[in-house]
């Protein structure tokens, strides 16, 4: 699991080189992915996944770092929010006897397709399973972490490659071939920086010009994106380019927001996609 953390202070020496909207009703038609904050709304939509990798991509050279090794499990749990906000999935209801978040099982809300092919990939094998899994269980089945052979079949292939031409097919990214001595690598540098810029200001801004004080105030794509960069560990690049007294004051609230009980945050919010955002932020803080 990654950890957030301080960088040292420009000159120091040890330094190295609005409310939201109640829950979907079942059954409900995808929102708007940009619903929840109008001003943020432009021509070019993403989803979460694409989302999280636009953060992790090295801007020229087109790939994530080789060190990261939490992206891929951080895109599956991407994938289970963003079905949830689109009303596709939920948890299964509190009973007399309450369930811990990592207890409760992923339920099928709606199997109207999305139109996204790694999405409705998910909702298929969602569909397909019975008895229902938890959030951890089909975070490892999609990530392809599973020793059963029998499940390996749920494993989503190439998710950083499809995600990175649905990236190129909107504009933002580029599709190029670089050598590395022993191989070639397909890339996809940015070519579109203002779209990304424009992504990272809007993290920014939450936690800087308009932080709410509160998780439940905020923003749930930007809370889920928040959650994410963190368990995909590039949360760090998000406020690297700020001046110092901003970077500390950005990574102090961040970390106030993810070391929030999931459990008590779940409560507080039963319905909707919120609890999917906790019990993805609960999935990755027991890993």
């Amino acid at each position: 699991m990654t950890t957030l953390t301080h960088r040292a202070r420009r000159g120091d020496p040890a330094r190295g080189s609005d409310k939201r909207p109640e829950g979907d009703e079942a059954g409900a038609p995808d929102r708007d992915p940009d619903e929840d904050n109008p001003e943020d709304s432009k021509d070019i939509r993403l989803t979460l996944m694409e989302e999280v990798l636009l953060l992790g991509l090295k801007d020229k050279e087109g790939y994530t770092s080789f060190w990261n090794d939490c992206i891929s499990s951080g895109l599956r749990g991407g994938i289970l929010i963003e079905l949830a906000l689109r009303g596709r999935i939920r948890l299964e209801p509190l009973a007399l006897r309450r369930k811990r978040l990592l207890d409760r099982k992923v339920l099928l809300q709606s199997a109207a397709p999305t139109g996204d092919v790694l999405l409705d990939e998910t909702l298929r094998h969602i569909q397909a399973t019975e008895p229902p899994e938890t959030v951890p269980t089909w975070i490892e089945l999609l990530t392809g972490e599973t020793w059963n052979p029998f499940k390996l079949q749920f494993q989503l292939r190439n998710v950083r490659e499809r995600l990175a031409k649905a990236l190129v097919e909107k504009g933002i990214l580029s599709t190029e071939k670089q050598n590395f001595l022993l191989f070639d690598m397909t890339t996809h540098p940015v070519t579109n920086a203002p779209e990304k810029q424009r992504l990272l200001r809007r993290l920014q801004d939450s936690v800087l010009e308009r932080w709410p004080g509160h998780p439940r105030r905020l923003e749930r794509r930007t809370l889920a994106l928040l959650v994410l960069a963190h368990s995909s560990d590039v949360l760090e690049g998000v406020f690297g380019a700020l001046g110092d007294d901003r970077y500390e004051l950005a990574m102090a609230r961040a970390r106030d927001l993810l070391d929030t009980d999931p459990e008590l945050a779940a409560a507080k919010e039963a319905g909707g996609g919120s609890e999917m955002i906790w019990a993805v932020l609960a999935a990755f803080n027991k890993s």
